[in-house]
């Protein structure tokens, strides 16, 4: 530390660069939330990690899965990130594209080879379970999430832009 951090610490009790880069860190996890491509990419390429995680365990990649995010998502798998990497309670990132209904973050994380057994609740578990909700309700899901469970019930990955017919659930 400099002889300011050194002044600032004993002055206010804090780690400026210790609380500065928990701050930066905590922008970034926002900026993965929001989907800000172009706030984020800088940082990547100044050497922030493709994989930074918050206190949860979740990372930059299942932040923006969950929020869908998809062409963060496929950005972040692109350098590198994880698609397969579980948070503190075991979740995935395509697990939980796929129980907030995301049909784009589930295709593009299919794309990069994402486990659809990864994780606990697995996505072809979370998959099953919308299904069978669905099917004991007799109420059909919406699109995206029909749409989602079609992918990572079936590991099959269909447009997303295709009619709802052409997923679980029928018409």
């Amino acid at each position: 530390m400099s002889d300011v951090d050194d002044a600032y610490a004993r002055a206010t009790g804090a780690d400026q660069p210790q609380d500065e880069a928990v701050a930066l860190a905590h922008r970034l996890l926002d900026l993965a939330r929001t989907g800000d491509v172009d706030g984020l990419v800088p940082y990547l390429d100044a050497g922030a990690p493709v994989d930074l995680a918050d206190e949860a365990g979740n990372t930059l990649l299942m932040l923006a899965a969950y929020h869908g995010q998809a062409s963060l998502v496929g950005e972040l798998a692109r350098r590198g990130a994880d698609v397969d990497a579980l948070n503190a309670r075991g979740q995935s990132p395509l697990a939980g594209a796929v129980f907030k209904g995301e049909a784009e973050v589930v295709a593009a994380l299919l794309e990069r080879g994402a486990d659809l057994d990864a994780g606990a609740p697995s996505a072809r578990a979370t998959a099953a379970t919308w299904d069978s909700a669905c099917s004991m309700t007799n109420e059909p899901p919406g699109r995206r999430i029909r749409t989602a469970v079609s992918i990572a019930a079936h590991g099959n990955v269909i447009p997303v832009s295709s009619p709802p017919y052409s997923a679980v659930g029928g018409s």
